[in-house]
C-alpha cells in the first residue's frame, strides 16, 4: 500500500464532491497530501442549491489555485457538473468553459435529463462543439433517475451525436446499479474516457429518491463494498483515466477521508499490497 501522502505510480484523481465544502485551493492541497495526482472541481451546480465554486479567468481565486497546482505537482482533470435538461442553454456556459480551460482542465462532465431525444442530442452536440473551442472534451454519465439512465443510454447518445470530443464517464455506483455489466463495458471500452471508483453494499434502491440518497450519502470507499471494481479497472486500464468519488458524510475529517479514499483506490489496483 502506498503510504498516505505519497504519490501513486498509477495516476489517480479525486472528485470535488468527495469534500465539496473545501474551496478549490484547499481541496487541491488536501488531495495532494492524500496522494492523489489529479482533481476534479465543481464549477457548476449539479442541481438547484447544490454547492459549487466560481473561478473566473483573471480572478484571484483562479490565480491562487494555479499556484497551488504548480506547487503540488497536481493537475485538474474534469469539471462538474452540467445537466442537459429541457431548458439547457449551452452558450450560457461558455464562461465556465473558459474558467475550466484557464486552470488546465481536460474534460467536462454532464448528464442527460431531457425526455425529448432529438433536443437532448442537439444540446449535447452543441455543448461538445463549444467545449472543443476551449480544448475541452465532454463525458456523459448515466444516472438511474435521469433520462440517460444506463450505460447503454450513454453509448447511444455518443453514437447519435457523433461528437469527436465526447466520451462516457463510468461511475461505479451508477454503472452497476443500472444494469451495466463487465461484458457491456468491455464491448464499448473505446468510448469510456473516465472511470470513477466508489463502492456500495446491499440491495439496489428501487425509487428515484432512494437512488439519489444512495449516490449522495451512502457510497463507500473503493473496496469497502460489493462492486467488482478490480475487474472494472482491469478492463479500463490504459483506456480511461481513473478517479474516486465518495462524498464525505457526518463529521469525519476531510483529510482523513481523502487519505482513506486514496488507500482504497491503490488497493483496487494492487490488491496484494
Amino acid at each position: 500500500m502506498a503510504a498516505p501522502g505519497s504519490k501513486s505510480e498509477q495516476q489517480i484523481g479525486v472528485a470535488h464532491f468527495s469534500a465539496i465544502f473545501l474551496t478549490p485551493s484547499d481541496f487541491a492541497k488536501a488531495a495532494a497530501r492524500a496522494g492523489f495526482s489529479r482533481i476534479g472541481l465543481r464549477l457548476n451546480p449539479a442541481f438547484p442549491g447544490a454547492p459549487y465554486y466560481e473561478l473566473p479567468v483573471g480572478g484571484h481565486a483562479a490565480d491562487e489555485l494555479k499556484a497551488v497546482l504548480r506547487g503540488e505537482a497536481l493537475e485538474v482533470f474534469d469539471i462538474e457538473f452540467f445537466v442537459i435538461a429541457p431548458s439547457f442553454n449551452a452558450s450560457s456556459l461558455e464562461p465556465v468553459m473558459a474558467a475550466a480551460a484557464n486552470i488546465g482542465a481536460k474534460r467536462l462532465s454532464v448528464c442527460g435529463d431531457d425526455p425529448e431525444q432529438s433536443r437532448l442530442q442537439s444540446n449535447f452536440s452543441e455543448f461538445c462543439g463549444l467545449a472543443s473551442g476551449y480544448g475541452l472534451a465532454v463525458d456523459i454519465e448515466n444516472m438511474g433517475w435521469r433520462t440517460v439512465r444506463t450505460f447503454a443510454d450513454s453509448v447511444n447518445l455518443l453514437k447519435s451525436s457523433g461528437a469527436p470530443n465526447a466520451g462516457a464517464l463510468v461511475d461505479g455506483v451508477h454503472f452497476f446499479r443500472n444494469g451495466g455489466t463487465l461484458t457491456s463495458l468491455r464491448a464499448e471500452i473505446d468510448r469510456v474516457k473516465h472511470v470513477q471508483l466508489c463502492d456500495v453494499a446491499g440491495p439496489a434502491p428501487g425509487t428515484a429518491e432512494a437512488m439519489i440518497a444512495e449516490a449522495r450519502g451512502k457510497r463507500l470507499a473503493p473496496g469497502e463494498g460489493e462492486l467488482p471494481l478490480g475487474d472494472l479497472v482491469a478492463i479500463a486500464d490504459g483506456a480511461a483515466s481513473v478517479s474516486v468519488e465518495v462524498p464525505l458524510s457526518g463529521s469525519a475529517d476531510a483529510e482523513e477521508h481523502l487519505k482513506r479514499l486514496f488507500e482504497g483506490a491503490v488497493r483496487i489496483f494492487k490488491p496484494d499490497q
